[in-house]
């Protein structure tokens, strides 16, 4: 799209937002996805439906979809002030954000979407250099939130170790692309909305991905079979990213209306994405008779045993590229609260609004809103 066409598309958006709530703030939020995507249904939809609660009617937000702002233009539209609240993908500028990257190399370790989303909202909140790398960037943090463990959806059958040399698969991230590797598969660095293309034309022979991709990204068509793998979960999410001017013109009463708000969201997108939306889309293949696999226990350990020896190699990548002399430690801090996280989520039963109030207090009450982001 064009940048006129972007500014005729906002315009729009903007006089049917206005004419509806004259009266309020109303914010530009664009979640970058497509509507069938849980950041769409759930994260930005649930932001629209919680900030006037949260504000009592202050507040309002109003939707851009992806032909306004797609997430790889997150980062302009956010920086130029074409949206105020944006669904960014931090893995795609790592050399800006090296603590996300830090974060995202971890991603083969996570097994439940609920406490790596909660992990990485209290890592992030309370590091002080990624919040010094996020106003550089100029952005305020707002939550994080997780798929469901990533499966390898295919064309060809797979089932053991062997059956993955030679696959071109899509890797969404270095972790990914290291497992590809390590397993004698070929990783392909593309946009997932690509995959489809990709596939249907043969120059790839599958995704690591969430199986919610089936219906995301319409690969429901073209996948063959489900592996159950432990691949971990992509979770380096900065779901609410707010441009750092619009957060400096709102009150902390607006700000703590917003941050509620996303915390609210963020727990319910990552129930969808990572709980309810996988069961759905299994439903949708079993439907359409695409087969349904456990990886063979072999295979299965060696992925996990791959996963925890990757930690180290996440720490000297980080050390190496953006000169991390903690990095180990780093790690170590986060892998940290991601077993306090496993077992507060266990207590709850994964229950998202329990995760939220649990965020919100450990987390988001001990947050100064009259300097945090400043």
């Amino acid at each position: 799209m064009t940048k006129l066409h972007h500014t005729f598309a906002l315009a729009a958006a903007l006089g049917l937002g206005v004419a509806a709530s004259a009266d309020a703030r109303d914010l530009r939020v664009a979640p970058g996805a497509p509507p069938a995507h849980p950041a769409s249904s759930h994260l930005y939809g649930g932001l629209v439906e919680y900030l006037p609660e949260e504000s009592d009617g202050g507040m309002n937000a109003i939707l851009l979809g992806p032909e306004v702002v797609s997430l790889g233009q997150m980062k302009d539209a956010l920086q130029t002030g074409l949206v105020d609240v944006g669904n960014l993908l931090p893995l795609y500028f790592p050399a800006e954000l090296p603590n996300f990257a830090l974060a995202g190399e971890l991603s083969l370790s996570g097994t439940d979407p609920h406490a790596m989303g909660a992990a990485l909202t209290e890592y992030t909140v309370n590091c002080a250099s990624c919040q010094e790398e996020m106003s550089k960037f100029g952005i305020v943090y707002l939550g994080s939130g997780s798929s469901d463990p990533y499966v390898l959806l295919t064309t060809k059958p797979v089932a053991s170790a062997d059956d993955v040399k030679g696959l071109r698969l899509r890797s969404g991230g270095a972790p990914f692309s290291r497992w590809a590797e390590h397993f004698g598969a070929v990783p392909v660095s593309i946009g997932v909305g690509e995959t489809f293309e990709a596939m249907s034309q043969g120059t790839i022979d599958g995704s690591m991905a969430s199986i919610g991709d089936l219906l995301s990204f319409r690969l429901v068509e073209l996948v063959k079979q489900v592996t159950a793998v432990p691949l971990g979960t992509y979770f380096s999410t900065s779901n609410f990213a707010t441009a750092k001017n619009t957060w400096a013109e709102l009150s902390a009463e607006e700000r703590g209306a917003l941050l509620r708000a996303a915390n609210r969201a963020n727990a319910n997108f990552t129930n969808r994405w990572g709980y309810e939306f996988p069961a759905v889309a299994a439903q949708a293949a079993k439907d359409a008779g695409i087969a349904m696999v456990d990886a063979d226990p072999a295979f299965a350990e060696a992925a996990r045993e791959f996963a925890i020896a990757d930690r180290e190699t996440a720490a000297a990548i980080s050390a190496e590229r953006f000169g991390m002399t903690d990095a180990a430690d780093r790690v170590a801090e986060f892998i940290g609260l991601v077993e306090k996280w496993e077992a507060i989520s266990a207590e709850v039963n994964h229950d998202p609004s329990a995760m939220a109030e649990r965020v919100y207090d450990e987390v988001w009450s001990k947050v100064d809103l009259s300097t945090y982001g400043m």
